[in-house]
């Protein structure tokens, strides 16, 4: 069964805190924080970042990158116990009618995951190799969180880097200017600006939308192992009860219900 999607207001409100605390920061030393802002240092290295990324990934695959920032925006909310109940309702059926009898529930299913497993279960397909496929699906699909995963490790790392190039840039215009003095201050400022936004977008934004996207595939793996457990019981007709308390061994003592 699917599991309802809500906006993950954390990686919006996370850099929004940051970000607010650098600017609290610079007023507190009497500074201006819109003195930070800086439109050419923002195209280097947001440019200079998506280009190189573009080039250490084949067209196809970095024109995914889109998606994966939106999984890092997007939240699921796992219910466990929805699938335990689901199993458990399944384990009674094929303990009363046989395998077959879980043809009928089988097509209300939605999660296309246990609506596969089921198939092979109902068309007689032994316990072994049933677990070879679903451990195959599970794994192919890490495989592909993990293509986003690296591709925002990848900016976490390429983004500091374009800042110190777009510094580089900067005080390359800067020395070449020298004959005023009196620009000399702000140029040299303007310059240092890329490398803060180089450490912001790489420490900032990258690396904690990877970090996410990992720990999304960890809890969608522990999910996907828990159905598996599942429709094996199913499988084997065992009592609906030791589905349960076999299923609920996955959970936090606090989350069983203790039936």
């Amino acid at each position: 069964m699917k599991q309802p999607v809500y906006m993950d207001f954390a990686t919006i409100f996370g850099p929004f805190v940051a970000l607010c605390a650098i600017a609290v920061a610079v007023l507190l030393d009497h500074g201006n924080p819109f003195s930070l802002i800086n439109g050419p240092s923002i195209i280097l290295v947001a440019g200079g970042t998506l280009g190189a990324t573009m080039m250490a990934y084949p067209l196809k695959t970095f024109a995914m990158l889109p998606k994966y920032i939106w999984q890092s925006f997007r939240m699921e909310k796992p219910n466990p116990h929805a699938q335990i109940n689901l199993f458990v309702k399944l384990a009674d059926r094929a303990r009363r009618g046989g395998l077959l009898a879980l043809e009928e529930d089988m097509l209300k299913i939605k999660d296309p995951f246990i609506r596969n497993a089921l198939m092979l279960v109902v068309d007689g397909i032994a316990p072994d190799e049933v677990r070879r496929v679903m451990e195959n699906d599970n794994e192919m699909t890490s495989q592909r969180h993990q293509t986003g995963i690296a591709m925002m490790s990848t900016m976490a790392g390429v983004a500091p880097a374009m800042g110190m190039i777009g510094t580089v840039v900067g005080l390359i215009g800067v020395m070449g200017n020298l004959s005023d003095p009196s620009q000399l201050g702000p140029s040299i400022a303007v310059a240092f600006l890329t490398t803060l936004y180089g450490s912001l977008l790489g420490n900032l934004v990258f690396s904690p939308m990877g970090n996410k996207l990992k720990q999304k595939d960890k809890e969608e793996m522990f999910i996907r192992e828990m159905i598996i457990e599942g429709i094996l019981a199913v499988q084997e007709s065992e009592n609906p009860r030791i589905v349960r308390q076999k299923l609920e061994s996955f959970l936090h003592p606090a989350l069983r219900t203790n039936r």
